[in-house]
């Protein structure tokens, strides 16, 4: 399966933009179902140039990414992205995860220090295990044999309490061991991609893609929480138009739409490499995104 990094490479050559979906493995056998025979399907049709699917606290869901991940690219025959993280496993643990990926002919890996299960309380380090993400990316240049990309954070990461500017520190030494590309978490004000990608490659002479993920709206009270979880801010024009849509996720969802449309064309026409679609495993809102932008 071809690189991320050389997906990429090929897109700029001939001025296009790189589009990739990220799904979650999920908790039921119907989910299952659902997921792999209609939502993805459904995506493919658009004609991405990538998957990826998320792994579980913990690791809790390894096995399911792992099959997901390799159905993906055994049955569409479309690069899939594997995320990997440092919860609760140790060096040799990881070592075997990434080694059934080399098995089953995984090429691409998104390297995540992750959340604590539950996503409460502060991470703690596994004995024998890594602490900082850029040591997963390390450890994977190590071992060689994929593209490895790796989190960024425009209003920079929620456990960093010395601000944006020394988290961005942390993604230039990620960036720096190894990480090909950056897929940023989801914003709502694309101010916050610009600063970021200004600040990284005018000051900190980062030259890999910075791939805004965005995250179409489908209610008003999902969303809320989402961006409370993940520490990300909507800004408050978007606030009041939501609070319109407070009981009718009909409506939310199609204002989601619009409202990701303009954020994606802005995107793209100020230079963003590509996008990084958060479906949660459904496909309409992707998909009229997507049709509204003519990609």
């Amino acid at each position: 399966m071809q690189f991320i990094r050389d997906i990429h490479a090929a897109k700029v050559s001939l001025r296009q933009p790189v589009i990739s979906f990220e799904f979650f493995p999920p908790k039921t056998d119907e989910g299952d179902r659902a997921l792999l025979e209609k939502t993805i399907p459904a995506l493919l049709e658009l004609k991405p140039d990538f998957c990826s699917v998320t792994y579980g606290a913990g690791g809790g869901t390894r096995d399911k990414t792992l099959m997901i991940v390799d159905r993906i690219q055994r049955e569409h025959r479309l690069p899939a992205m594997l995320h990997l993280t440092c919860v609760n496993a140790t060096r040799e643990e990881l070592r075997n995860v990434i080694e059934q990926a080399r098995a089953l002919g995984i090429t691409n890996i998104l390297a995540l220090r992750g959340d604590p299960p539950g996503g409460n309380g502060q991470f703690t380090r596994t004995e024998g295990g890594f602490e900082y993400s850029h040591q997963l990316v390390s450890f994977l240049r190590e071992l060689g044999g994929f593209s490895i990309g790796t989190a960024g954070f425009p209003e920079g990461h929620i456990a960093c309490t010395q601000g944006k500017h020394v988290d961005w520190d942390h993604l230039k030494k990620k960036i720096d061991c190894g990480a090909d590309f950056v897929i940023t978490q989801l914003f709502y004000n694309n101010a916050d991609y610009f600063e970021f990608r200004d600040h990284l490659v005018g000051k900190l002479g980062v030259n890999v893609p910075l791939f805004p993920g965005i995250l179409p709206i489908v209610s008003a009270s999902q969303i809320k929480r989402i961006t409370a979880l993940c520490g990300a801010k909507l800004p408050g024009q978007l606030v009041n138009c939501l609070e319109k849509f407070a009981d009718d996720d009909q409506a939310a969802a199609a204002f989601g739409i619009d409202y990701a449309t303009q954020q994606c064309a802005e995107l793209l026409r100020e230079g963003a490499p590509g996008l990084h679609m958060y479906t949660l495993n459904k496909a309409p809102s992707t998909i009229q995104v997507l049709k509204n932008l003519n990609l």
